[in-house]
């Protein structure tokens, strides 16, 4: 009898959360890409910090997910942006909100992890925290949870009376 099996293996909660901060930082690193090429001169080298910090995060979630025995999604050849950068405000504008989205999926991987990858997620959600704030130059109370809050519905709408 064969010990190998061809039924996949269940997806842990986990791995999922880590595959989806994967994803986000394919698509910051995407967007960084267009935030550098409108951004004005005096800030293109706080661009290119948070591209190359995106860049290293992607490849150690990538390695996270082979680490769980998981295959990393690859990145997509293109993203859709959310609004149209034909200048340098809006440059600025899209950096805050990639920054925004992954502090969203990091909550989420904090959410979802324990020990040292747990601690991970928590450094790599505080920075694009603070990249956000940068960006943007307003700050929220619990980063990565406005937009997740937004999408789920309070206790009270799902109450029945």
């Amino acid at each position: 009898m064969s010990t190998t099996s061809s039924t996949p293996r269940p997806v842990s909660g986990e791995l999922a959360a880590l595959q989806a901060a994967l994803r986000a930082e394919h698509a910051a690193v995407y967007g960084y890409g267009v935030v550098g090429g409108r951004i004005d001169q005096a800030r293109r080298a706080e661009a290119r910090a948070a591209y190359d910090a995106h860049r290293a995060r992607r490849d150690e979630l990538a390695r996270s997910v082979r680490d769980l025995g998981g295959t990393p999604d690859a990145a997509a050849a293109a993203y859709a942006l959310p609004f149209p950068v034909p200048d340098s405000a809006a440059a600025v504008r899209l950096a805050a909100d990639l920054e925004e989205r992954v502090a969203g999926v990091y909550s989420d991987l904090v959410r979802a992890s324990t020990g040292d990858r747990r601690r991970t997620a928590a450094g790599a959600l505080r920075e694009a925290a603070v990249r956000s704030v940068s960006w943007s130059g307003e700050s929220v109370a619990f980063p990565g949870l406005a937009e997740r809050a937004a999408a789920t519905p309070t206790a009270s709408a799902t109450q029945r009376t």
